[in-house]
């Protein structure tokens, strides 16, 4: 095993298509080695999923010719895309996996990894999304063996064997503090956490408010997590006695350290052909699937990517935990959102959203749910669906939204 920079930076080369983990599995030490020669980025290609939140680096940032490959867009990275060397390729979380297993090899993926244990295996840590699905389809595989990083008893591995280059380092790895839920996200959670019955197989994006839902859930039983990521409200569910004995499944555990040690050993960790893909989720029943979105219109199409026209993030793996749970028997598609933005200035419920794209279409909604009330989708006329989601609006812009339907209405 080697400690030299020199070794790890001879391995950018021009020309050369580069694999780097995004998610926690980024590894800092990386970062850190190519700012002492950013020369070797020139005419070299960088691919990975960055993670608005958690990735907030831009290696094309280093120089001028180098490019970058992503799915979504980190506010870091707007520079370098407004710029033309960061590339985002929008897809979800399935379709970043197939793109992953069908694309042209890479010259080289650089994996973080556990030390390996007694058989000779790496674990991939808190963080399983991508990374197993890229190593054996690379030509050479290069890896951070990082001491520091806590080793998921139930998961993905590689050999150790299979690393052409493998350096020991014990650096920090990538770990955030939940969002503090403050007052409007606290009413959104006590009408999520209403609507979670006994049995249920529970997904939550990133947010206050899904991590709030998940904090009065402590007197249900028998839940299931399957979710693509799991925070410290997971444990505080686990130990009041509300999870299920097994079956829980996850790709990626982002929290305080101590919250992801104790993740690894209570949650099996998987690739996201486990975690988002139709074929895994298909049999999931009671599926309960909340994630946000910065906008819904009186359609119940979702924005999840677009502030202003501009491009604020990605797809991520709402729009595939949304078409699976619709189709989950006794599951729920929940979008939840605060009313407004803007202190009240404007609303987040919209009578048409006017954004490039839509990020979950209206057949992929079953309630939204906003601090005013929850929107119950599920068979509703058009005039119908609209006067739900006006009804859950903030106050001041219902009389608003309704003359904006009304227009609508009568040019459809």
């Amino acid at each position: 095993m080697s400690h030299s920079s020199t070794d790890v930076l001879a391995e950018f080369r021009p020309g050369r298509s580069i694999y780097i983990q995004g998610g926690v599995g980024e590894s800092l030490a990386l970062r850190d080695i190519l700012a002492t020669d950013p020369g070797v980025l020139a005419g070299v290609t960088l691919s990975g999923c960055l993670i608005p939140g958690m990735n907030e680096f831009d290696y094309t940032s280093l120089h001028p010719d180098a490019r970058f490959i992503t799915f979504m867009l980190p506010a870091a990275l707007r520079p370098g895309f407004e710029a033309g060397r960061v590339i985002v390729r929008p897809a979800s979380y399935s379709q970043i996996a197939a793109a992953f297993l069908s694309d042209p090899v890479f010259d080289l993926a650089i994996l973080q990894v556990t030390p390996p244990d007694a058989s000779g295996l790496c674990s991939f840590g808190p963080c399983a999304d991508f990374s197993p699905l890229v190593w054996p389809r690379a030509r050479r595989r290069l890896a951070f063996v990082n001491t520091a990083l806590p080793r998921a008893s139930r998961g993905p591995t590689i050999p150790f064997s299979a690393i052409e280059h493998a350096f020991e380092i014990d650096s920090p790895y990538i770990n955030i503090d939940e969002p503090v839920a403050g007052g409007e996200q606290q009413s959104i959670a006590e009408r999520l956490a209403a609507l979670i019955p006994d049995r249920a197989a529970i997904q939550t994006g990133i947010g206050g408010a899904p991590a709030a839902a998940l904090a009065r859930l402590g007197d249900r039983r028998n839940l299931v997590i399957r979710s693509g990521m799991v925070t410290p409200a997971y444990q505080v569910l686990a130990e009041s006695g509300a999870l299920a004995a097994d079956g829980h499944i996850t790709g990626l555990a982002l929290g305080p350290d101590a919250f992801v040690r104790w993740a690894v050993d209570a949650f099996e960790f998987a690739d996201a052909t486990v975690t988002h893909g139709a074929a895994s989720l298909i049999g999931v029943e009671r599926l309960f699937a909340i994630n946000s979105a910065l906008e819904v219109d009186l359609f119940g199409q979702a924005n999840v990517e677009w502030r202003g026209g501009r491009l604020m993030s990605g797809l991520g793996g709402a729009p595939d935990f949304a078409r699976a749970a619709r189709r989950s028997p006794g599951g729920r598609a929940i979008l939840a959102l605060p009313a407004t933005a803007a202190r009240g200035a404007v609303s987040r419920i919209v009578s048409r959203i006017d954004a490039p794209t839509i990020s979950i279409p209206r057949d992929d909604t079953d309630l939204v749910v906003t601090e005013h009330g929850v929107a119950d989708l599920r068979g509703a006329t058009l005039d119908g669906r609209a006067q739900s989601l006006i009804a859950i609006a903030a106050p001041e812009h219902r009389d608003r939204l309704s003359n904006e339907w009304d227009a609508i209405r009568r040019g459809l």
